[in-house]
């Protein structure tokens, strides 16, 4: 059975800019497994060399966390959406009024 894979923006290089991709398999595993064989650099990304999901690659079923239903092995259904979603490390310091601006769109200040 297929289930709809949504590939976030950064991995898209890896997926001949495919934002979404229909996959086989019966889990979580076996999707990622068919989705990696098939986008073979994707693989490194969301796995380590140990053969390991990287710990800041979330996926999601149909928006429930995989980590809180069976991890990897969380059974897939036809219709169902993984979507992938790594974390984004990083910061700074604080933001000065104008770069809170741009980011906020140019909303007017009181």
């Amino acid at each position: 059975m297929a289930v709809k894979v949504i590939i976030p923006t950064p991995l898209r290089q890896y997926t001949e800019k495919k934002d979404s991709v229909e996959v086989e398999g019966q889990t979580v595993e076996e999707v990622l497994r068919n989705l990696t064989a098939r986008y073979n650099d994707l693989q490194r990304h969301l796995y380590s060399e140990e053969g390991k999901l990287r710990s800041f690659v979330n996926i999601y079923r149909n928006d429930e966390d995989i980590r809180y239903l069976e991890r990897e092995r969380t059974a897939v259904k036809e219709n169902d959406v993984l979507s992938i979603v790594p974390s984004i490390a990083g910061g700074f310091g604080p933001l000065s009024p104008e770069a809170w601006l741009s980011i906020a769109g140019g909303l007017e200040r009181d």
